[in-house]
């Protein structure tokens, strides 16, 4: 993978990158340097900083700083909350309320190791949702988080019933198929099985909004990629709407 590829901004303090679901941020306890991203960065710049994370499964935005004085800006810009962080995420059934907020504290699970719950005892999280475009099997939500918990959105989701879609953790793992969404799908002369339309988590890291050192304003993008924009095309076309939001 060409890193190259990834960077969506940079400048001589930071790079945005667009990261591919299924990658690391940093390395795992099996140091797995090149298969991580900030692996890959090291070996392009030689040296980089980690600002903020994203899940292995979680696609999308994520800032990495270039020096040592722009990550002690960032670092601090992301834990003062001066940073909007804007998620596009495909929740399993249709929201009763097309907005709102979840305001619920998030804890570890206090029996299985990586797994996180809501709990009066835990640390104050706030996720607010916007449904974008509803089909009934599923919804396309924007989700703000307000405060950068493990796994908050996902947790969040399941909270009001409406897990991530293709979450082992909190929901089902089971993969989203063409055969589920298309009435009277038959699968094609020369092939034996179907294949999913998407088979991992199907959240993305859209939008970051910041302003640098120098003041400037930015707000970057990572449009939907292949595998999700493959569902909602697919949701829009059996739901007999025209294609109208490409993100």
């Amino acid at each position: 993978m060409r890193i190259n590829d990834l960077i969506i901004k940079e400048t001589p303090d930071f790079v945005v990158l667009n990261k591919p679901a299924g990658m690391l941020t940093i390395p795992d306890r099996h140091d797995n340097q090149l298969q991580s991203l900030q692996g890959l960065l090291k070996k392009h710049y030689g040296e980089i900083f980690t600002v903020h994370r994203l899940d292995k499964d979680t696609s999308g935005i994520i800032l990495f700083a270039k020096n040592e004085t722009a990550h002690k800006y960032y670092s601090q810009l992301f834990e003062s909350r001066h940073v909007k962080k804007f998620y596009m995420g495909l929740v399993n059934g249709q929201l009763l309320t097309p907005s709102g907020s979840v305001d619920e504290p998030i804890m570890e699970h206090p029996v299985q190791k990586g797994k996180m719950v809501t709990n009066k005892k835990g640390k104050a999280s706030l996720t607010d949702y916007e449904v974008v475009e509803a089909f009934g099997l599923y919804s396309l939500v924007k989700l703000q988080i307000h405060t950068g918990r493990t796994h908050q959105i996902r947790v969040h989701m399941k909270h009001i019933g409406h897990p991530i879609a293709v979450d082992e953790l909190y929901g089902t793992n089971a993969p989203i198929f063409l055969s589920a969404i298309k009435k009277n799908y038959k699968l094609g002369k020369n092939t034996e099985e179907e294949r999913p339309l998407l088979s991992r988590l199907a959240l993305h890291a859209w939008q970051l909004h910041f302003a640098d050192q120098q003041g400037v304003e930015y707000v970057i993008e990572a449009p939907l990629p292949k595998d999700i924009q493959a569902v909602v095309t697919q949701l829009r076309k059996n739901s007999g709407r025209s294609s109208e939001l490409v993100l």
